[in-house]
C-alpha cells in the first residue's frame, strides 16, 4: 500500500490506514505475485537476494497476507544456507479520510503519527486510528511513521510480524458468514466446464464475506453492497442480491426483509409505505433516480418469490403487513394515472420503474390471494392497464423493428436510447403454479428486444453493456453509460432463457463466464464494456466494488438458470425448464435449497434435467 488512489484499510466508511510499505535489508522486495486468495484475504509475494554471491536465485521470500478484518501478517522465509540477521522496516501512514473525499479525489495529506503502545497512532478532528505490532518493534519513529525489527532467520526458517489496524475504541470484527448460523447453503457445482464449480464456490464465498448482522436484531442478516465503497446497507442492492440468492435458501431474504421492514416509512404522508433509499446516477440521459422507489417495489416481489422457494407461512405472515404497505404506496402514488412517475416533480417516467412496478403488482396480487388478503384484483387490473399503455407509449419504431424507450420525458416524448435497463422488461417474476408472470412487452416486441440485447451493440463479448456502443454518451467505463454491470447481464441471461431466446442468453452467459475466469472467478460490480477480441482480457473498473453482493449473487442466478428451477413450495411442487442447448455441457448443482430441504439437479449435455435430491413429497411438475 503506497497511499495512492484507493489503497488502504477501511472501517466504517473511513480509511484507517493508507500506506504500509516494507523494506528488508534496506531494499524493497521484488514483487512477483499479488492475488485475492479468498473474499477477505489478499496475498502478496516478493523476493530478495541477500548475498551478491548467491547468483540469480532469491534466497528470501517475503509473503504478505492482508485480511479484511484489519490484519496484515508479514512473513520472511529463508532459503539461505547460513543464518541471517535481517533488518525489517515498515513505513505506515494515513489521512483518516472518509470515502466521499477519497472517491472525489479530495483526500488530504497524511497525518502526523505518535508512538502508541506497540505501534503508532494518528488523530484528527473526526477520529483516531492505531496500528499495533506483534512482536513489538525494536524501534518506533513517529516522525517518519516507521517501525523497525531485527529478525533472525535460521537456514530454512521463517519469522513473522503481525500488524493490526483499527480505529480507537473499535473491537475486533467478527465474520458473520463463517458462523454456523449462516443463512446461505453450502451449495456446490460440477460439470464439463471447469469454470462452473469455481464460479459457484467463489460466489458463495463472496456472499458469506459480505454478510452483516443487524445491530439491534443480531439474528437478522443482510448483505453489504460491496467493498470497499459500499460496506453498509444499500436497500435496493440487498433486496436484488437476496432475490438472486434464493436457490441458497430463504434465510437471507427473510433477514433482509425484516431489517428493511423496520426502516419503512409509516404514518400519514405521500411517502407512507416506502422503504427509504438514496439517489443514484442513472447515466448520461436521465437525472439521478430514487433507489427507495426500487426497494419499495422489490420488497413485495421478494416476499412473494421467497414464499415460492420455501419461506415458512409464519415468516410470510409476519412480513405481509409491510408488503401490503408497499403495495398500498404503489397504488396511492399512481392514483388515477397509468404510470408510476418519479417522486420528484418534473422527473421522467422511467421504463425500468414501470417494469419493477408491474412485477410488484402481479407478484403482490398473487401473494395477497395466496394469504387470503384482499387487494389482488385491483393490482391485476392496474397491471393490465399498464401493459396496454406501455406497449404503445414506450415502443419506439425504427428501421430495425423498434426498441423500448428508456423513459418518457415530462412532455411525453420518448427517450429512445438503448441501454441495459431494458433487461428489467424480461425479468417478470415467478407466480404460483411455477409460471412466469406476464411481461410489459408483447411477443413481437420481446423478440426485437432479445435481438438487440444479443447484438454487438449491447453484447460486448464480456457481458451486457450499460449503454449501447452506438448511443450518444457511450463510455466503456461509464457506470451506467457503457460498462458491463454483472447484475444486469445475469438478469438478461435469466430473462432471455425464460423467454426462449437461448442463443442470445448463451452468448451473454459465455461472455460473463470468460470475464469471471479473468477475474479469478470473483466478479467485480462492473468492468469496462470494451469489445472482446482474440487474446484480450476484460478491463477492470477502478472504482468497482469487489467483492460485490449483486455480482456474487449473479453467479448463483447464472448457473441455476441453466437448470430453470421454478419452485412452488406451498403447492409441494417444482418445475424444471432447463436451457435446452446446454451451452456449458453437463452441469450438476448440489446442495441448493427448495422447500427448506436440500435440492440437487443435473442437466445433461442434451439439455435434459433430472432431480437427484429433493424434500420428501416434493413433486416434479410438468
Amino acid at each position: 500500500m503506497t497511499g495512492r488512489g484507493l489503497e488502504g484499510f477501511y472501517r466504517a466508511g473511513r480509511r484507517v490506514l493508507s500506506r504500509c510499505e516494507i523494506r528488508v535489508a534496506g531494499r524493497e522486495p521484488l514483487a512477483v505475485q499479488a492475488r485475492m486468495a479468498t473474499a477477505d484475504r489478499a496475498r502478496f509475494v516478493g523476493t530478495l537476494r541477500t548475498s551478491p554471491q548467491a547468483g540469480p536465485d532469491p534466497d528470501v521470500l517475503v509473503e504478505r497476507n492482508r485480511y479484511a478484518d484489519g490484519t496484515e501478517r508479514i512473513t520472511l522465509h529463508s532459503a539461505a544456507p547460513r543464518p541471517l540477521r535481517v533488518p525489517v522496516e515498515v513505513a505506515l501512514g494515513t489521512d483518516l479520510a472518509d470515502l466521499g473525499a477519497i472517491a472525489s479525489g479530495s483526500a488530504g495529506p497524511e497525518l502526523p503519527a505518535s508512538v502508541h503502545d506497540s505501534g503508532l497512532r494518528w488523530s484528527c478532528a473526526t477520529g483516531n486510528a492505531s496500528v499495533t505490532a506483534a512482536p513489538p518493534p525494536s524501534d518506533a519513529l513517529a516522525s517518519a511513521g516507521l517501525l523497525r525489527w531485527e529478525l533472525d532467520l535460521p537456514p530454512g526458517g521463517s519469522r513473522s510480524v503481525e500488524l493490526r489496524v483499527r480505529p480507537d475504541g473499535a473491537g475486533p470484527l467478527r465474520a458473520v458468514g463463517r458462523a454456523a448460523t449462516s443463512p446461505l447453503a453450502a451449495a456446490r457445482a460440477e460439470g464439463d466446464d471447469p469454470r462452473v464449480p469455481a464460479l459457484l464456490r467463489t460466489s458463495i464465498e463472496d456472499l458469506q464475506a459480505l454478510l452483516l448482522r443487524d445491530a439491534a436484531n443480531p439474528a437478522d442478516t443482510h448483505l453489504a453492497a460491496g467493498a470497499p465503497w459500499r460496506c453498509g446497507l444499500a436497500p435496493a442492492d440487498a433486496l436484488v442480491a437476496a432475490r438472486m440468492a434464493l436457490p441458497l435458501g430463504t434465510g437471507l431474504a427473510a433477514g433482509t426483509l425484516r431489517i428493511l421492514a423496520r426502516t419503512q416509512v409509516t404514518g400519514p404522508g405521500l411517502q407512507s409505505g416506502m422503504i427509504p433509499g438514496p439517489r443514484r446516477d442513472a447515466g448520461p440521459h436521465l437525472p439521478p433516480q430514487c433507489t427507495g422507489t426500487e426497494a419499495t417495489l422489490l420488497f413485495p416481489a421478494l416476499l412473494a418469490e421467497a414464499r415460492r422457494w420455501g419461506l415458512s407461512e409464519q415468516e410470510t405472515e409476519e412480513l405481509l403487513p409491510a408488503a401490503e404497505r408497499c403495495l398500498t404506496w404503489l397504488r396511492t402514488t399512481v392514483g388515477d394515472d397509468t404510470y408510476l412517475r418519479d417522486p420528484h416533480r418534473g422527473g421522467p417516467v422511467r421504463c425500468e420503474t414501470q417494469a419493477h412496478a408491474h412485477r410488484a403488482a402481479l407478484l403482490g396480487a398473487d401473494l395477497l390471494d395466496s394469504c387470503g388478503r384482499t387487494g389482488g384484483t385491483a393490482l391485476r387490473q392496474w397491471a393490465q392497464e399498464l401493459r396496454t399503455a406501455f406497449r404503445k407509449d414506450f415502443w419506439v419504431d425504427d428501421l430495425g423493428g423498434g426498441r423500448p424507450a428508456v423513459a418518457r420525458a415530462p412532455d411525453g416524448r420518448p427517450v429512445p436510447h438503448l441501454g441495459a435497463a431494458a433487461v428489467h422488461l424480461l425479468d417478470t417474476g415467478l407466480l404460483g403454479g411455477s409460471v412466469s408472470a406476464p411481461g410489459l412487452l408483447d411477443k413481437v416486441q420481446t423478440e426485437h428486444l432479445a435481438r438487440l440485447l444479443g447484438s454487438p451493440v449491447m453484447d460486448s463479448g464480456w457481458g451486457l453493456r450499460g449503454l449501447g456502443a452506438k448511443e450518444a454518451g457511450h463510455n466503456p467505463f461509464g457506470h451506467r453509460a457503457g460498462a458491463v454491470r454483472v447484475q444486469e447481464t445475469a438478469l438478461a441471461v435469466a430473462g432471455l432463457a425464460a423467454a426462449g431466446y437461448e442463443k442470445e442468453a448463451s452468448s451473454l452467459l459465455r461472455g460473463v463466464l470468460a470475464a469471471a475466469e479473468a477475474f479469478g472467478h470473483r466478479l467485480p460490480e462492473m468492468y469496462a464494456g470494451e469489445q472482446r477480441t482474440e487474446g484480450s482480457a476484460p478491463l477492470p473498473h477502478p472504482a468497482a466494488c469487489r467483492p460485490a453482493a449483486t455480482s456474487a449473487a449473479s453467479g448463483v442466478l447464472l448457473l441455476t438458470t441453466l437448470a430453470g428451477i421454478r419452485p412452488d413450495a406451498p403447492a409441494g411442487a417444482v418445475t424444471l425448464r432447463p436451457v435446452r442447448s446446454a451451452p456449458l455441457g453437463e452441469i450438476g448443482l448440489m446442495g441448493l435449497r427448495v422447500a427448506g430441504a436440500p435440492f440437487s439437479v443435473r442437466v445433461s449435455r442434451l439439455g435434459l434435467a433430472m432431480v437427484e435430491e429433493a424434500a420428501d413429497g416434493l413433486q416434479l411438475g410438468v
